[in-house]
């Protein structure tokens, strides 16, 4: 129990949680024999480093919390995408819904972490300074193109794809 009132107590529980276990588990059965970028807990775990970074360095002052949280659960609807077509930003918002309050997160700060998840997919302006925005860059930016040996055969367009290390 004492090792659970440090800072990222919440974030810990998420990663406890069985409807995020489950979540992941679908995912990593419906990506075993996907060769581009997989949504598994490295990706999840850089999103949410990237995003932390930049809060740190621009001072935004966004908790460490609602980073990992929103970075842990932006992309857990995966699943539910591949097996059934509901697009993974709805169905990651859906599950993390549930979550959020089950680890611990208040009805605010749930909100914001809705929010992001919803928007991370948006290719519209995201306020720099917001969880949304972080969230959006941070996945974007994870993602190492110039080092995949299938980025010519990827969906990504030119002007998208991650050429060179700029996080």
């Amino acid at each position: 129990m004492l090792k659970e009132m440090g800072i990222m107590h919440r974030v810990n529980r998420i990663l406890r949680h069985p409807l995020w276990k489950g979540a992941m588990a679908q995912i990593e059965d419906a990506e075993t024999d996907r060769i581009y970028c997989r949504h598994d807990l490295a990706h999840l775990l850089d999103t949410a480093r990237l995003a932390y970074i930049e809060n740190l360095e621009k001072d935004f002052g966004i908790s460490k919390e609602l980073i990992y949280g929103a970075a842990l659960l932006h992309d857990i609807g995966r699943g539910l995408e591949y097996a059934q077509g509901v697009p993974h930003d709805e169905a990651s918002c859906a599950l993390a819904a549930v979550i959020l309050p089950e680890t611990g997160f208040s009805e605010g700060e749930s909100a914001e972490i809705l929010q992001a998840i919803s928007a991370h997919r948006s290719k519209g302006c995201l306020p720099e300074g917001s969880l949304a925005g972080l969230l959006y860059r941070s996945d974007k930016g994870s993602r190492n193109c110039f080092y995949c040996k299938h980025q010519d055969t990827c969906k990504w367009s030119e002007e998208t794809k991650n050429k060179e290390i700029n996080s």
